[in-house]
């Protein structure tokens, strides 16, 4: 008897849907509930979040200052840098404009009885976002926070762009070391981030377990009564990330040879599993694997990817827009267009390096909403269904940095059309 396999994908659908009937179920029976959530489906989520947390920093700083060394010249360092850098902005500003429009032309926070709203607590993330409003505000502020003064410190806390400083640093030190000098580390290096490639492979047969806890948990705490005042908001995310996937950063795939159907379809188990999860972390190592192995070389694939987890947020930027308008419209504020500006403005700087803080588009918003004098208090009307929102702001974060390393890849003459020809082979095969 053949014995039936279920891919990973289809795994963890299975898991959502159980997940969401569980929780369905526990949210109206609250006898059961907190032993649940408390002693099984929160640990379960929490297990596996943790686990992809524990395998991230050693893989992206393994990869980077490999991808580095190996480029060997400063100055290609620092073209691939400002490149990756202008790409990113560009986007970001793109899907902040488009989260803006959108939210004028809809008006999904007119008309809506704010005694309707449930209010959830949003006391964790003012505490954040006052830490983080410390070293985001300004330019200066965001350039001093990339130099860390302690490396190790920049590990055990995570911070990111601090990691990414220090690793691309001692890239290009590694690779102006002669050959032999060199050569014992790279191969360090190397053993490191094969290592941690096999225990992401490892770690990936227990997501349908994280993403059945996580999913589960949160039906059970919230139910779906939270949504109903909110669907005209929900619906408007939602619509606005279809439209920012398949028609801007379709146009930009297009416009540099590729399909953005065809990425999708190369990361859908990677889609499925962001989206479950609203972690684009949980994702990050296999991005890596299946890009270069689309035909983006080591060196952009190691150096793109991790920088665009801090800095190429496509989904999160739309969705603060869109929330920070949505917010205005609950209180009867009308914004100027030079309020306007100055929230795009604000925006493009507080969204950048502060990917790994829990909640981060709610501390974005937190930092960003005072400037253009919305209520910050607004944001507890919208918490109970912002883990519905970021499930789908999280998978387009996910395509977006797939889609900057084949660009940044076309755009540095560097891009494998070989590799794409036989991966394109091989996933119609699969189809």
């Amino acid at each position: 008897m053949k014995k039936i396999k279920i891919s990973l994908a289809w795994q963890i659908v299975i898991a959502l849907i159980l997940g969401v009937l569980l929780g369905s179920f526990l949210h109206y029976s609250p006898e059961y509930r907190d032993a649940f959530v408390t002693n099984l489906l929160s640990p379960l989520g929490s297990i596996f979040i943790s686990l992809i947390k524990m395998i991230v920093i050693p893989l992206v700083v393994s990869m980077l200052i490999l991808g580095i060394a190996n480029t060997s010249h400063g100055t290609n360092v620092g073209r691939l840098g400002f490149k990756t850098i202008l790409y990113f902005e560009i986007i970001t500003t793109i899907a902040i404009i488009v989260g803006l429009v959108a939210a004028n032309i809809f008006q999904p926070g007119a008309g809506i009885d704010m005694s309707t709203l449930t209010q959830v607590d949003i006391s964790k993330y003012q505490e954040t976002s006052h830490e983080v409003s410390q070293h985001s505000h300004g330019l200066v502020q965001t350039i001093l926070s990339l130099i860390p003064p302690n490396f190790f410190a920049a590990l055990t806390s995570g911070q990111m762009l601090p990691i990414i400083f220090f690793s691309v640093l001692f890239g290009i030190g590694l690779g102006s070391l002669s050959k032999e000098t060199k050569q014992p580390l790279i191969q360090v290096l190397h053993g490191v981030s094969e290592t941690m490639f096999k225990v992401t492979h490892m770690i990936m047969k227990f997501a349908p377990l994280g993403v059945f806890g996580l999913i589960a948990a949160t039906v059970a705490n919230f139910g779906f009564s939270s949504l109903l005042p909110l669907v005209k908001l929900a619906v408007l995310v939602y619509a606005a990330i279809f439209f920012f996937t398949f028609i801007v950063l379709g146009f930009v795939a297009k416009i540099c040879g590729f399909s953005i159907w065809t990425i999708i379809k190369i990361l859908k188990d990677e889609l499925i599993l962001a989206y479950s999860t609203a972690s684009s972390e949980t994702v990050l190592p296999r991005i890596m694997e299946k890009m270069e192995a689309y035909g983006a070389p080591k060196t952009i694939t190691s150096f793109v990817i991790p920088i665009g987890y801090s800095f190429n947020l496509d989904g999160s930027t739309l969705y603060q827009s869109i929330a920070a308008i949505f917010i205005a419209q609950l209180y009867g504020i009308d914004l100027s267009l030079g309020q306007q500006i100055i929230l795009v403005l604000t925006l493009m700087i507080t969204s950048k390096g502060i990917a790994g803080v829990p909640g981060v588009s709610f501390v974005v918003l937190l930092a960003t909403l005072g400037s253009v004098g919305i209520p910050l208090e607004g944001l507890a009307f919208i918490a109970g269904i912002d883990r519905i929102l970021d499930m789908a702001r999280t998978a387009l974060n996910v395509v977006g940095n797939a889609l900057a390393v084949l660009v940044i890849s076309k755009w540095e003459g560097q891009f494998d059309t070989e590799k794409q020809k036989n991966y394109n082979v091989q996933l119609n095969d699969t189809l």
